[in-house]
């Protein structure tokens, strides 16, 4: 008989692979090496690589730039956002209020 799936099973194994293929993406590597190097089996990454560009929905952002951060400032982002592509916003503790809402806003477009 097959175990249901919680729908936070359904997630966290979503976010485990849009991260296994975001690390694909920006490690250069051919298929085939990587999943060797990390111990998966190809064809799951191809599954799962459509599975979830299937599922993606065009994400509109702008990119907003303030004055450069104080000396003092540390390089730890005080906020990260991840999208449900994997992608990661890193906002720091000096951004204004208003400039997180104009990108919150943008995001949600």
């Amino acid at each position: 008989m097959a175990e249901k799936v919680s729908d936070e099973e359904a997630i966290n194994r979503q976010n485990q692979w849009r991260e296994r293929i975001a690390a694909h993406e920006r490690s250069g590597l051919s298929v085939r090496k990587f999943c060797k190097e990390q111990g998966i089996a190809e064809h799951l990454l191809f599954y799962w690589r459509k599975r979830l560009r299937n599922r993606q929905q065009p994400v509109r952002f702008a990119l907003v730039e303030g004055g450069t951060a104080t000396a003092g400032a540390s390089a730890e982002p005080a906020l990260e956002l991840v999208l449900n592509t994997g992608e990661r916003l890193r906002i720091g503790a000096e951004v204004s209020g208003a400039t997180l809402r104009t990108v919150l806003e943008v995001l949600r477009a």
